[in-house]
């Protein structure tokens, strides 16, 4: 099994590395007229239909003495515009550079802008060969004594990774599993299936990119997910696998044991991940599509090696998987082992005591500190991040900044009017750009500029805001609402309203059919109706929790600049679907391994409650160390330069927590101890139709057949 994993490890590491795609941020938004806008462009206006970028020139004042350059190059303090014309002759001579537009000068004259237009798609350009070309263009500039920064598509649509936050999230794995297993070789197991999925997905997804457009967020995503995941569900299985040998099982005995029980306790947490990782699908964006696809190859991947890989490890590793000290005690004269006395912590046990004398007490409480952390949410505005929220270590931010400072905000946000000539004519055109100068929000519009064939032409308008402003979405709509049927409005900020409006029509399609699907999964699985609903609610309760944290920390700005931002910014409109889709299915992890553990406890005793307690203390320790490792990826996430995987991590983290310690340690068992058999109760009819699945694997004690049957 082992070698079998290294071949494909290989095959498919060595498909990825031959014909790997190049990621996209294609934001296609299918019907929406931003989408109907830049079509009508790709076919009348190729010179406007491809990718973008700004050449930001600029004169710094504080580097001028004398009236020379700080690197010795004579300036005045001001842009020449003769000093311009190699650099814009050698931009126009790079590969896929439809037009180079006249420079635009600030009133200061310390500014100049030169607009940049492809008739190539940002996807023929890999890794910073676009951005590495503009600056070689830009040489001439530079070297006459100017600050050169670049902005537009072509360099935002670059992701270098800083490999920070995986190091942390690697090196806080190790610490703990180290301290919940005591042997390196343990902790390193766990470690060993995760590199194995994310190396083998991420060669999956790179080949998905060469059949379609993949976000720049999914590697990002996809190796936060793998590795969370991976480690979760290899700890589960090595911890049971040590259990049973700790219960004086020989190793064949214990693989087996541990695969038919926490091994297939991961099976089905991964296909709730799954599951709801494909209710992406249903948000109406291609790009979501992908994520969802991308995300779901490691997973799947991971899943595998958690329950094929893994097993083959601990057989070759056998008892060498438990500390020294423990081997000692195991083993006997014959060479046998022996059972060890040993049970779950006792802070756990004193815990679920607590909470069966006084459920109701401790749901009320849970509920309300979920509904304080939960509160922000009704004061979230949700907007996609732009380059205004970039670091300003990036080329991007500074470009932004000194756009916004020289030339006024709305120049970062310029709109795109695309008139069909063969719809509208030159009278209607004409007043349409007078209509434009009298919408309340427009600084400026620019004369129609025609298409070679004089069958389209674009009006470019500046607004008085960036694009993040609360304003934006209503200009927007202002601007479409003068524009003329045979018109449409484009630009990226028409881009994001267009996408803001299209994932809220269809989170609820997101929501129904992730829930929907989870419920259905989770009735087959623990042969409840009960136990799936509940479920599901405690779910939306800690992902309600994690979106108020968020709101509260980006929107509010509670501590934004602690995590390098600027200033405080919109909630990201990916950020509610995105998060509800991973959370959701992530969160059921937990649940499942928890519930597990009650359901094979109530089949053998048929006590309710004690199988409530008997669960919880026998789950506590594992599902606290897996959540603290999970945790603890997701939270070093929040250090990545992009703004958008920083509300993703702290987002992630956050319901995490809330998840694993009020929701799992509190709220869940006080509720089963509320309800106690009412749990399990599944209608006749269907308990008739649903196939049975023996997910716990064997009982070590006679099944209470009488008690299920009255149940």
């Amino acid at each position: 099994m082992v070698s079998g994993w290294l071949l494909i490890v290989a095959v498919i590491g060595g498909l990825a590395a031959s014909f790997s795609g190049v990621y996209n941020d294609n934001f296609r938004v299918p019907g929406s007229d931003s989408q109907h806008a830049l079509d009508l462009l790709a076919a009348r206006f190729p010179a406007f239909s491809g990718a973008d970028a700004r050449v930001v020139v600029h004169a710094d004042h504080s580097r001028v003495t004398n009236g020379h350059a700080s690197n010795g190059i004579a300036t005045n303090g001001i842009v020449d515009p003769a000093e311009l014309q190699e650099g814009i002759a050698r931009l126009k001579k790079l590969h896929g550079v439809a037009t180079v537009e006249p420079p635009q000068f600030n009133a200061a004259r310390n500014t100049a802008l030169i607009n940049v237009q492809y008739n190539i798609p940002v996807t023929d350009f890999k890794g910073t060969e676009g951005l590495d070309s503009l600056r070689g263009a830009t040489k001439p500039i530079r070297d006459a004594g100017y600050d050169v920064e670049y902005g537009g598509q072509i360099p935002e649509n670059i992701i270098i990774p800083s490999g920070l936050p995986e190091a942390i999230g690697i090196s806080a794995a190790v610490i703990i599993l180290l301290i919940a297993f005591g042997s390196l070789l343990a902790a390193g197991a766990p470690l060993i299936v995760a590199a194995v999925g994310i190396v083998t997905g991420l060669s999956g997804v790179g080949l998905l990119a060469a059949m379609t457009d993949v976000s720049t967020f999914v590697p990002t995503l996809a190796v936060m997910i793998g590795l969370g995941v991976g480690v979760d569900y290899a700890l589960f299985v090595v911890t049971r696998f040590r259990q049973e040998l700790r219960a004086g099982k020989p190793v064949p005995e214990a693989v087996a044991l541990a695969n038919a029980t926490a091994g297939q306790s991961v099976v089905f947490a991964g296909i709730t991940v799954l599951v709801s990782i494909s209710g992406l699908v249903f948000s109406g964006l291609p790009v979501f599509t992908t994520m969802g696809f991308g995300t779901g190859i490691v997973v799947a991947v991971t899943m595998v090696t958690a329950v094929t890989l893994l097993p083959a490890i601990l057989g070759l590793l056998g008892i060498r998987l438990l500390p020294k000290k423990v081997r000692r005690q195991l083993a006997e004269p014959d060479g046998h082992t022996r059972p060890l006395p040993g049970g779950p912590p006792k802070w756990v046990q004193r815990l679920a005591r607590r909470v069966e004398r006084r459920p109701l007490v401790w749901t009320i409480g849970a509920l309300v500190v979920l509904a304080l952390f939960a509160t922000p949410l009704l004061d979230m505005r949700t907007w996609p991040s732009d380059a205004g929220a970039e670091p300003t270590s990036n080329t991007v931010r500074r470009s932004y900044d000194l756009i916004e400072q020289s030339f006024g905000p709305g120049y970062n946000s310029p709109l795109l009017v695309a008139a069909d000539l063969k719809r509208i004519n030159q009278a209607q055109l004409i007043q349409l750009g007078t209509s434009l100068t009298h919408v309340k929000g427009i600084m400026a519009v620019a004369p129609p500029r025609l298409a070679p064939d004089r069958s389209a032409a674009i009006i470019t308008v500046i607004p008085d805001y960036p694009s993040q402003d609360k304003r934006t979405p209503g200009l927007v709509q202002r601007v479409r609402s003068v524009a003329p049927p045979g018109t449409s409005v484009a630009g990226l900020t028409a881009i994001y309203d267009d996408v803001s409006e299209t994932l809220a029509q269809n989170m609820w399609k997101v929501i129904a059919a992730v829930v929907g699907a989870s419920l259905l999964l989770l009735t087959l699985m623990f042969r409840s109706v009960v136990i799936p609903i509940k479920a599901a609610v405690m779910n939306l309760l800690s992902i309600s929790a994690a979106y108020g944290v968020v709101t509260a920390v980006f929107q509010w700005g509670w501590g934004a600049e602690l995590l390098g931002l600027p200033h405080a910014v919109p909630v990201s409109s990916f950020l509610p679907v995105l998060m509800f889709a991973l959370l959701f299915g992530l969160s059921m992890d937990y649940e499942v391994f928890l519930l597990s553990q009650v359901r094979e406890h109530w089949i053998t005793t048929g006590d309710a409650k004690g199988a409530v307690i008997a669960g919880l203390s026998s789950t506590a320790r594992v599902i606290t160390s897996a959540a603290l490792i999970m945790v603890t990826v997701f939270a070093g996430f929040s250090l990545d330069p992009s703004v958008v995987v920083k509300m993703i991590g702290v987002g992630m983290a956050t319901a995490i927590a809330v998840d694993a310690t009020i929701v799992r340690l509190v709220l869940v068992p006080a509720l089963m101890m509320l309800l106690g058999e009412r749990n399990w109760w599944l209608p006749r009819w269907l308990d008739r139709i649903l196939p049975r699945l023996d997910h716990a694997g064997p009982p070590t004690e006679p099944i209470c057949t009488e008690r299920l049957l009255t149940t």
